[in-house]
C-alpha cells in the first residue's frame, strides 16, 4: 500500500493551551489531534509511521510509550503517531485537557506544552519525532527550568511541513494563523 493510501482526512481537533504557572505551555501555537489520520492494516508496525512523518522532515524517533508525568520540550515540536493500543493523555499541565488516542491518531505537541499519559493498554505504543531532527530537552514544571526554556520555546521556528500532510497540512494553516499574533 503505498503512502497516499494509508494518509486519510482526519478529524482535527486544536487546543491553545496556555502557561499554568509551572507550565509553560504555548500560547502561540495550538497543540493539534489528527483523529483517524493514518489508516494501518493489521500488518503495518512503527515503521509505517516513521516512514510517513520523515517523508515530511519530522525525524530523530523514538518508539515505545510515554511517561506517566508530565513534562515538556522547550527546543523543538513534537509528534506522536499512535501504532497499536490506546491512551488517555493530559496535554498541558494538571489542569490540562485530556485526550483519547488509539491507532491511527497523530498528536502535534508545540514546543513547551506539557504532556501525560494517564492511562493506556498494555499494547500501547507510539512512534514520536521532532521537527527538522532536532534534538530534544527535558523540562518537568520545575522553577529552576525558567526563564530559560520559556526563551528556547520563542525562538523554536514553525515547521517546513505537517508531519503526516506535508505542505498544506492542518498544522501549516492553523500555525501560520497562529504564529502571526
Amino acid at each position: 500500500m503505498d503512502k497516499t493510501q494509508l494518509i486519510l482526512k482526519a478529524h482535527v481537533v486544536c487546543h491553545l493551551l496556555k502557561d499554568d504557572g509551572a507550565f509553560p505551555n504555548n500560547a502561540r501555537f495550538p497543540l493539534i489531534l489528527y483523529k483517524g489520520a493514518i489508516h494501518l492494516r493489521p500488518t503495518d508496525d512503527v515503521n509505517t509511521v516513521r516512514n510517513i512523518f520523515e517523508s515530511h522532515k519530522w525525524s530523530n524517533s523514538w518508539e515505545g510509550g510515554i511517561f506517566e508525568y508530565h513534562h515538556y520540550h522547550s527546543l523543538t515540536h513534537e509528534v506522536l503517531g499512535v501504532y497499536c493500543g490506546k491512551a488517555e493523555l493530559q496535554l498541558g499541565g494538571p489542569t490540562g485537557v485530556c485526550a483519547e488516542i488509539i491507532r491511527g491518531d497523530v498528536i502535534v505537541i508545540p514546543a513547551g506544552v506539557a504532556h501525560a499519559c494517564l492511562l493506556s493498554s498494555s499494547d500501547f505504543k507510539v512512534v514520536g519525532a521532532y521537527s527538522d531532527g532536532l534534538q530534544y530537552d527535558m523540562n518537568y514544571g520545575k522553577d529552576n527550568e525558567r526563564p530559560k526554556a520559556d526563551e528556547n520555546i520563542r525562538k523554536v521556528s514553525l515547521p517546513d511541513l505537517d508531519p503526516v500532510y506535508g505542505e498544506n497540512g492542518p498544522l501549516i494553516e492553523n500555525w501560520n494563523k497562529s504564529g502571526q499574533i
